[in-house]
């Protein structure tokens, strides 16, 4: 029987939309009016305020947007995205989107895996960082100094603004910790729009900003770190074993990584690549290493912790610590360090990402339940990366900052699944909450 209330409910449904898009466009509109007429006359805003009014909005958007599942139509995108050029430009935003009832969204580099920097799902905005860059931490260190470092991420498009502030891990963890533990002050508008430092800020608001992700209490404008001693001349390796030889090494390094001195860093990817008969796959781990010494400490070492994986002094190169920052990401050795000016790097994917911390290894068992999955159907695209934790990492307490995987937790792995020219296997389902992953969380079944 046909409902005849259906056309009123349904006119009601069409006034009630437009009445929401009315509304939300109105609040935008005066708050980008509230932007304009609050900033200073000697350094306006307006130039800096993209819309979908201005060419420049979409190109603006996706500059910064590293996983480009992130660009589908479903995704909320920002009426407004600021480009500020002047930590005043900061103030007045802040000010202003109290004002409107607008929520911040606070982008540095666009390496969140779900885009929570220019994402949301209430009235919001972007503010975009990308003109508050000074320097491009890595290539500037390689400029002044052979011998110093700072122990921050692999990626070098990685921007510091979410990588300190939510704790921030790479190749230098097990001997100096994750970039948090290396600040030693900032700089940060609060929601007043006042400046501070670390001493007027409070040790409790600089100890948030250090891992609890500083987007969450203000807009962090500087960082001051401290810079770690490195060796002139450091060792990398990457060596591969197939399918056959997976077990036995991924099984010995669960016990030995995170135990083994800390100039030493071993990580292990894994992923599906053609085997040797052809139109089959199979899967392949990789093993990298950073030593921070030279190839003759390491080969004695690997000798007496990690025989099985039989390195030998061809698998090894030497090199400065800046050129093993782009070894270790993929670069080709010899690679010009003028590579990361450059904020596109590589060609961006479709992706799909989770973390965990394991505090007790995976069984042999529980890892060929692993290599199962990947010749299934919804493995074929996915990898997984493992990176040790100890040394210094079980040094500093867990309450030293609020990233707190310290002691216990033997290391870090990430498992995932590229998307691009897939169909969307049996372990990626799609739903209100964008896509959720249904293999990975074996893996907490299968340790032991």
């Amino acid at each position: 029987m046909e409902n005849p209330t259906s056309p009123l409910l349904s006119l009601a449904l069409v006034l009630l939309f437009s009445f929401v898009l009315s509304t939300s466009a109105d609040i935008h509109e005066n708050f980008v009016q509230c932007l304009t007429s609050h900033s200073l006359n000697t350094i306006p805003i307006s130039q800096f305020i993209h819309t979908p009014n201005n060419s420049s909005h979409t190109s603006v958007l996706e500059s910064s947007i590293q996983n480009i599942r992130l660009l589908s139509p479903a995704t909320p995108k920002p009426p407004v995205i600021i480009t500020p050029s002047h930590e005043s430009h900061i103030q007045v935003a802040i000010i202003c989107a109290r004002n409107h009832g607008l929520q911040i969204r606070i982008r540095s580099g666009g390496h969140d895996h779900e885009g929570l920097s220019y994402v949301s799902h209430v009235p919001f905005f972007v503010l975009d960082l990308i003109n508050l860059r000074s320097i491009k931490l890595y290539y500037r260190i390689a400029e002044k100094s052979k011998t110093l470092a700072f122990p921050a991420g692999f990626c070098p498009t990685v921007s510091v603004g979410g990588h300190f502030s939510g704790g921030g891990y790479g190749f230098l963890l097990r001997k100096f910790g994750v970039a948090a533990d290396n600040v030693i002050d900032a700089s940060l508008i609060d929601v007043n729009g006042r400046i501070l430092d670390r001493e007027s800020m409070g040790e409790d608001l600089f100890w948030a900003i250090r891992g609890g992700s500083g987007g969450n209490f203000g807009v962090i404008i500087a960082w001051k770190i401290k810079l770690v001693p490195v060796p002139s001349i450091v060792t990398v390796f990457k060596v591969r074993t197939l399918e056959q030889n997976a077990t036995m090494l991924v099984h010995r390094w669960q016990y030995i990584a995170h135990k083994i001195d800390k100039d030493l860093v071993i990580t292990t990817f894994i992923n599906m690549v053609n085997s040797s008969e052809e139109g089959n796959k199979t899967f392949q781990a990789t093993f990298r290493s950073l030593f921070l010494g030279r190839v003759d400490e390491l080969l004695p070492l690997m000798q007496k912790n990690f025989p099985e994986l039989g390195l030998v002094r061809a698998d090894c190169l030497e090199m400065s610590w800046i050129e093993s920052t782009l070894y270790l990401y993929g670069f080709p050795n010899g690679s010009s360090l003028d590579v990361l000016l450059d904020r596109i790097i590589v060609p961006r994917i479709s992706f799909k990402i989770k973390l965990d911390y394991l505090q007790e290894p995976i069984s042999k068992i529980g890892l060929k339940g692993i290599w199962k999955r990947f010749h299934e159907e919804e493995g074929a695209p996915a990898m997984i990366m493992m990176i040790p934790y100890g040394g210094k990492m079980s040094e500093i307490p867990e309450s030293e900052t609020p990233f707190p995987h310290r002691a216990g937790n033997k290391y870090h792995i990430a498992y995932g699944v590229t998307l691009e020219g897939v169909e969307f296997p049996v372990g990626i389902q799609i739903g209100p909450e964008g896509f959720t992953v249904t293999w990975p969380p074996m893996f907490q079944n299968l340790q032991g």
